[in-house]
């Protein structure tokens, strides 16, 4: 694994350890189809939650959450197709937990960071 990926598995279990400690369960993580992936499926009540997780060290390029655009939106809205398919139609929403800078401790948590609409 490299250093890169080793961060970015760290910054995903950050994330998932805080979103359970705000109540959250993590179903799944790493749900890949062609054409998309999402880092972690929970549950939140009755609802589906896709999380897509962002670690930026700099901000050179506007940061975590300016590196969700649309074509990463679709990439992550076509994986969430065909993860309700499989697993049934329910109300679902798309977050993101954002890292900017090298510090992981600085959470940011988006709900409802976009719509599929």
């Amino acid at each position: 694994m490299s250093t890169r990926q080793a961060k970015g598995a760290a910054a995903e279990q950050l994330a998932a350890d805080y979103l359970v400690q705000q109540g959250l369960s993590v179903i799944e993580r790493n749900f890949r189809v062609k054409g998309g992936e999402i880092d972690l499926v929970c549950r939140d009540g009755k609802s589906t939650v896709f999380v897509e997780v962002r670690l930026r060290s700099r901000s050179d390029f506007g940061g975590a959450a300016a590196s969700i655009t649309a074509a990463k939106q679709a990439r992550l809205i076509l994986a969430a197709r065909h993860w309700l398919v499989c697993h049934g139609e329910r109300p679902c929403r798309f977050d993101c937990i954002l890292f900017d800078g090298p510090d992981t401790h600085n959470i940011e948590w988006l709900r409802n960071a976009f719509s599929a609409d």
